[in-house]
């Protein structure tokens, strides 16, 4: 239960993780769920500026266009949310911001975080374009900056990738690892994920779709290598295809990552153990077949998986402890407004789970407006 246990309210988590152990979806409970279940939706993004004239500014140079904001990834602690805002278009303030839950929001105002010198376009020390973010057991953030902006109209490199840790409680900088020795100019960084091994020690791992590897980062060692996987993995990949990574903890404490890419047709998986060494030849599973293509959005931190299928709105959750079959396939949550999810994330201070969604196949084409539509909702559990 160790990915339960965040900090000073590590005890508050244990007991909502074991609550929810057993249950048939995710860490959701019937008897515990809160009433505050309405969700929050936004247009694009409204950004909380110094003042007017800063506001002005921003517009008037083009550094702030509302309608090419949008949030695709995202971490809670308590009643507060953190959002990765990609730089996919020109025009966004802030690529890493914060914002509040709490009961009766009905809109949202970003804070970008933790301040605003840290979202400054072309000064290497601070964020370019953060596409994930998670938040480890001792309420650390950790964040994925590709360094690239502009990418869906002309991709620049503003500066080398690397990922940020900072202090939820102080906001403070805490870590910053180069990713530069570890990439190349063609590498497409999608995902991150932070584990912890028996000792100890801290790792990152980062999915690198075009170079078929996963950058392994020991921080303790303050040293990296990219673990190279077989052709197998990426039989049937398309051009520009995405590499998912979801790490999965045991009730005995072991890890395990699990990765896919998007267009291939089989689902793989690797001890954490073997990852963190570097040895991962001959230790890679087949899961088996995919019946579909899948989007892995989330996991609840345990044992379970969540995702959608490639176009639909309805979010599945699968328990890593049954086998990779349909017939283990739970729904638990379908959007009403054929919005696409694209994170699941824990709720530990509500007992539940949650997604972020969107109309971001209508973003990526240009097709919004006024802005792409978002919302934090509450996953309800089966329908």
């Amino acid at each position: 239960m160790r990915s339960l246990e965040l900090g000073a309210v590590g005890l508050l988590l244990l007991v909502a993780g074991v609550a929810a152990q057993g249950t048939k979806y995710g860490l959701w409970t019937p008897d515990r769920a809160h009433a505050d279940a309405q969700p929050i939706q936004w247009t694009g993004g409204q950004f909380e500026f110094p003042c007017a004239s800063t506001k002005s500014l921003f517009k008037s140079s083009g550094k702030y266009i509302a309608k090419n904001v949008i949030a695709t990834r995202a971490q809670l602690i308590g009643d507060n949310i953190f959002l990765a805002l990609p730089r996919y278009r020109k025009g966004v303030p802030a690529t890493l911001v914060k914002t509040s839950v709490q009961p009766g929001t009905c809109s949202t105002t970003f804070k970008p975080y933790p301040c605003w010198d840290l979202q400054e376009e072309g000064n290497c020390k601070a964020l370019q374009s953060v596409v994930d973010l998670v938040v480890d057991q001792n309420e650390v953030l950790w964040v994925l900056d590709t360094g690239i902006v502009n990418t869906l109209e002309k991709p620049i490199r503003k500066c080398p990738p690397k990922v940020v840790a900072m202090s939820v409680k102080t906001g403070k900088v805490l870590k910053t690892v180069s990713l530069e020795g570890l990439t190349s100019s063609s590498s497409r960084l999608q995902y991150l994920v932070v584990d912890y091994a028996p000792d100890g020690g801290c790792f990152i791992y980062v999915s690198d779709a075009a170079n078929r590897a996963i950058i392994v980062y020991n921080l303790q060692a303050d040293r990296g290598f990219r673990v190279v996987l077989p052709k197998a993995v990426s039989a049937g990949c398309r051009s520009r295809d995405v590499l998912y990574i979801a790490l999965i903890r045991r009730d005995c404490g072991s890890t395990e990552l699990y990765f896919t890419y998007l267009s291939t047709s089989k689902l793989f998986s690797l001890k954490s153990e073997y990852l963190r060494s570097g040895v991962a030849d001959g230790r890679i599973l087949d899961l088996g077949k995919k019946p579909t293509r899948m989007v892995i959005i989330g996991t609840d931190n345990g044992s379970a998986i969540f995702f959608r299928n490639e176009g639909d709105a309805e979010v599945y959750r699968w328990d890593t402890n049954s086998t990779f079959s349909e017939n283990n396939f739970k729904p638990v949550y379908r959007s009403q407004t054929c919005q696409l999810v694209t994170h699941a994330i824990p709720d530990y201070k509500r007992n539940t789970m949650r997604v972020l969604q969107s109309n971001f196949p209508d973003y990526m084409q240009n097709r919004i407006g006024c802005g792409a539509i978002q919302q934090l909702s509450q996953m309800q559990g089966c329908w």
